[in-house]
């Protein structure tokens, strides 16, 4: 919440996100949809204006691609997402968007995944639900985001906003005045989806709701004709850093970190020093999702009461044996690694004997290490009070 002032007039600014307690969970663990049709990581988010006693208000929303599907984590850096091939799809897919429809009006759906690779099939796999479902209160547009941004063409944004200035226009937002008269509503809402509904997501969202925003802030009178709310130094640096701000908040939950890019909803553009925050905050992404989001979704269920405590049970669910494998075959790969390193740094009395060394401790280190890959999912950190839908 920000009171700010352009042209001389102050006016109160507010950027609310709400989070959906169905289905929540963290980034690997939760993904999709349940059989009531509740998204994993769904979000709604509301951009408010108050102005001598106007107010006005666009709403968006988020949430994981709407059919069941999964995505463990093995430890590998992007495992591959899985479509569960056991289940009816639709049944799910039709009560989510009922349910958004009943809320929210029509529904414009942007899918911001790749297009190509491992995400390819989500795409259009939702493409395809779509228009199967033949009802006009829901459309589509898919952006491969990272094709069309890459090596830094962030400019190429402005090709989904041309797409999407019809039907923001069509959607409109809603606007009561100083008297309690409803002067527009909002006649449906944008429903924004990457992987995780976080990175991607975020950026376009702002880009949206600064578009709303110029159009409420015009019709206000605080913007006179022909101002651009991105000429506006100082608000412009206020909407910017709430965004990123909201875009943080929402990752942690999910993802354990701060949002990515968000050196570009800060300032506008990509930053080499934003790319190297985003390389660091992947790794450390990586380390929690697969070492420690087990045990933060057990929180969630718990706290939320999709477990309960039987106060007879005889032992902790939370406490399980571990397998001898899963100390030995670390230890065993840090000490032929060591002795590897030893052996180049300390060379024999030849260079044979050297090579033979090396040979051996980094087969040992590399056949290790492919082993705990191979049975990646047995090594990372799983749920241990709720069990999840499991995928074929």
């Amino acid at each position: 919440m920000h009171s700010c002032s352009i042209n001389g007039k102050c006016f109160d600014w507010l950027l609310i996100s709400r989070r959906s307690c169905f289905r929540a969970g963290v980034r690997y663990y939760v993904r999709g949809i349940d059989s009531e049709g509740h998204a994993a990581n769904f979000v709604e988010t509301e951009q408010v204006v108050h102005y001598k006693g106007s107010k006005a208000s666009f709403v968006q929303t988020r949430g994981s691609i709407p059919f069941f599907w999964s995505q463990r984590p093995n430890l590998k850096y992007k495992p591959k997402p899985q479509i569960s091939k056991s289940v009816n799809h639709m049944d799910g897919f039709q009560r989510h968007f009922d349910s958004q429809i009943i809320s929210y009006g029509k529904q414009m759906i942007v899918n911001l995944v790749n297009q190509k690779g491992s995400e390819k099939p989500l795409e259009q796999t939702f493409s395809k639900m779509v228009n199967s479902m033949a009802n006009g209160m829901v459309r589509y547009v898919a952006f491969d985001f990272h094709k069309e941004c890459s090596r830094m063409r962030w400019d190429r944004l402005q090709i989904l906003m041309d797409q999407l200035a019809d039907q923001q226009d069509e959607f409109s937002y809603f606007l009561v005045d100083s008297e309690g008269k409803i002067v527009t509503q909002q006649e449906g809402t944008f429903r924004s989806n990457c992987m995780d509904c976080l990175d991607r997501t975020n950026v376009i969202q702002s880009l949206l709701a600064r578009r709303s925003l110029q159009a409420q802030l015009q019709r206000l009178g605080v913007l006179h004709v022909g101002q651009r709310i991105e000429e506006q130094a100082d608000f412009e640096k206020i909407y910017k850093n709430a965004w990123a701000d909201n875009a943080n908040a929402c990752a942690k939950q999910y993802a354990g970190t701060g949002a990515l890019k968000t050196d570009y909803t800060r300032t506008g553009k990509r930053t080499q020093w934003g790319l190297i925050m985003d390389g660091w905050n992947s790794l450390i992404r990586y380390y929690k999702n697969n070492f420690s989001d087990g045990f933060r979704q057990d929180a969630i269920d718990l706290f939320l009461g999709n477990y309960s405590v039987d106060e007879v049970e005889p032992a902790s669910p939370l406490h399980v044996k571990k397998d001898w494998k899963f100390l030995a075959l670390p230890i065993i790969m840090v000490v032929a690694f060591s002795m590897c390193i030893i052996c180049l740094l300390m060379a024999g009395d030849t260079w044979t004997e050297t090579l033979a060394y090396v040979l051996f401790w980094g087969s040992a280190s590399f056949g290790t290490f492919a082993i705990i890959l191979y049975n990646g999912k047995d090594f990372v950190d799983a749920p241990k009070l709720v069990q999840k839908e499991k995928m074929d």
